[in-house]
């Protein structure tokens, strides 16, 4: 037996376990959202839930701001990450205290992150009547709107502390395998410090780069806490709207709740699908 098999063969039941729980919850969803839900007298499946949010101008904003709150995260993210590896994969004083710094949030709730940046940040927050007391605003609801606001800032700050320190740890993984002797050898030959990066590191780190933003990316379209907490009242996050349809008294809501969610898993698996293509291909930087 080879060793493929027989790890196979030892998460065989973990694997049929989770794998059953996911496809029975992926199952119950499509079926709701084809308003299948013998529970309320629906027994005849149509489309009405998605043609309704589909055209409903509320959805579609909130689709949009979901797009936006996990491009800009992500990227903000991932270029930060990128400079952090980078940085921290040399030695120089205080690099030990750098690390710690970089990834001293990994173990903290995105929840609690985010009541910590509402705490600090509103405009009834601490740097707010911090500003108010040094004299620089005239009142604290002078200070700039970075909660609840509708380009979603306090989002997308969160998501950024939140997961660059995920995105820099697989860098520096990536960094640690690569080693020196690449650059070395481009540098050798005549490259820059830019030309040895751009076309001899970068493209060695692209596809744990690229791997690490299509999570970022997933997990920021479809998360609703930090959303929930730090969103604005109009428009609303997706999964916000979603989560608040599913929650709603009335259950003819469910339906469109459930269609929301799988537009949502659809987004994802698109990056899923689009992560696979470009790893078959070479990776982002293949020519």
């Amino acid at each position: 037996m080879t060793d493929s098999r027989r790890i196979l063969l030892l998460l065989a039941p973990a694997l049929i376990v989770l794998g059953g729980l996911f496809l029975t919850g992926l199952g119950l969803t499509l079926l709701r959202s084809f308003r299948y839900m013998p529970a309320l007298g629906l027994t005849d499946p149509d489309l009405a839930a998605y043609r309704d949010i589909l055209t409903s101008p509320g959805f579609l904003k909130s689709l949009a701001l979901s797009l936006w709150i996990a491009g800009a995260s992500t990227l903000i993210a991932t270029c930060l990450a990128l400079g952090a590896a980078l940085l921290l994969r040399r030695t120089f004083p205080g690099r030990g205290l750098v690390s710690f710094l970089v990834q001293l949030n990994l173990t903290v709730p995105h929840v609690v992150g985010a009541i910590g940046i509402l705490y600090l940040f509103s405009q009834s927050g601490a740097f707010a009547r911090l500003a108010h007391a040094a004299g620089l605003i005239g009142v604290p609801a002078d200070f700039p709107a970075l909660t609840q606001d509708p380009a979603a800032i306090g989002i997308i700050l969160l998501y950024v502390w939140k997961e660059l320190p995920f995105i820099t740890l697989i860098l520096l993984a990536n960094l640690q395998t690569i080693g020196d002797d690449h650059e070395a050898t481009a540098r050798s030959l005549g490259a820059s410090p830019w030309q040895s990066f751009r076309h001899v590191l970068l493209p060695m780190l692209a596809p744990g780069l690229f791997a690490a933003s299509v999570l970022v990316f997933a997990f920021a379209f479809g998360a609703y806490e930090v959303p929930l907490i730090l969103g604005a009242h109009s428009p609303k996050a997706l999964p916000v709207l979603a989560w608040q349809a599913y929650t709603d008294t009335d259950l003819a809501l469910r339906p469109q709740a459930m269609a929301m969610a799988v537009i949502i898993a659809l987004v994802g698996l698109a990056l899923l699908l689009l992560y696979a293509r470009m790893m078959r291909q070479g990776g982002p930087d293949a020519r």
